[in-house]
């Protein structure tokens, strides 16, 4: 897909691939740890061929960000006695996000909309969102390289959209392949990654913390909600590139 705006910058091909993050809410933000580079640093680089040396591992590394679980969640799957399903909260009592709050951040997709009829399909929501000011497409996806003991019942939802034009929340969206077994995840360890395409893949990627800005929260708000009201929210790129301001990247304390 082609882009047309007329991005505020001297030469966006030049330098790092800047792109900016930023919560689309201030409400409980300390949960939320900024999104940081995935480094695996084991303890052997002595060794010239070690592969925290190799110049393809480091490679591959910097170009994948990892956003962290902000929640510690024990959840089960069942079904009511009118065949209904439902999520049920295994911690009870001992968990620290409380009952009348836990449906304000995980969801439980409705039936008709899954993609398999005995995969139970739920959303983690988040306030994580990306920007920038030149074309890129970010990717979400597991965290493949970090080892889990226990390994998730089921797989995570991926998706590709370009954040330059789209930016919005983030969601976990989760496909329990093993509705019989638990679904366990712990505040801190490694929910997601995020990957980033500009228009030439030999540059880096620098990420830096982006200012809610008035205009950003404008556009933000010409696009929100728009997924409950067309099946298919590519078809409105256009439109949504025709509203937008030339600079919508403003990196915290530089406004």
């Amino acid at each position: 897909m082609e882009f047309n705006v007329t991005y505020d910058r001297p030469d966006p091909g030049e330098g790092p691939l800047t792109v900016g993050w930023f919560l689309a809410s201030d409400k409980g933000a300390v949960l939320y740890d900024p999104p940081e580079r995935v480094m695996i640093r084991p303890p052997n680089r002595g060794h010239a061929k070690s592969a925290a040396r190799c110049p393809a591992v480091v490679q591959l590394e910097s170009r994948y960000f990892l956003v962290k679980c902000p929640f510690d969640l024990h959840i089960a799957f069942q079904r009511d006695d009118k065949g209904k399903a439902v999520l049920v909260n295994r911690a009870g009592a001992t968990s620290p996000i409380r009952s009348g709050k836990l449906n304000e951040v995980l969801t439980l997709v409705s039936e008709a909309e899954w993609r398999f009829p005995d995969r139970p399909t739920i959303q983690l929501h988040l306030p994580y969102c990306f920007i920038a000011d030149e074309p890129v497409w970010m990717s979400q996806l597991s965290a493949f390289a970090h080892y889990r003991a226990d390994p998730l019942p089921g797989t995570i939802f991926g998706g590709r959209f370009p954040i330059s034009i789209w930016p919005r929340p983030l969601m976990w969206a989760f496909e329990w392949h093993e509705p019989g077994k638990d679904l366990i995840l712990r505040r801190g360890e490694p929910l997601f990654y995020v990957q980033f395409e500009g228009m030439d893949p030999a540059r880096s990627v620098q990420l830096v913390e982006a200012e809610r800005t008035a205009e950003l929260q404008a556009y933000l708000e010409k696009l929100s909600g728009v997924v409950n009201y067309v099946s298919q929210t590519f078809s409105l790129f256009k439109a949504a590139e025709a509203v937008r301001p030339k600079r919508l990247l403003v990196p915290k304390g530089r406004e």
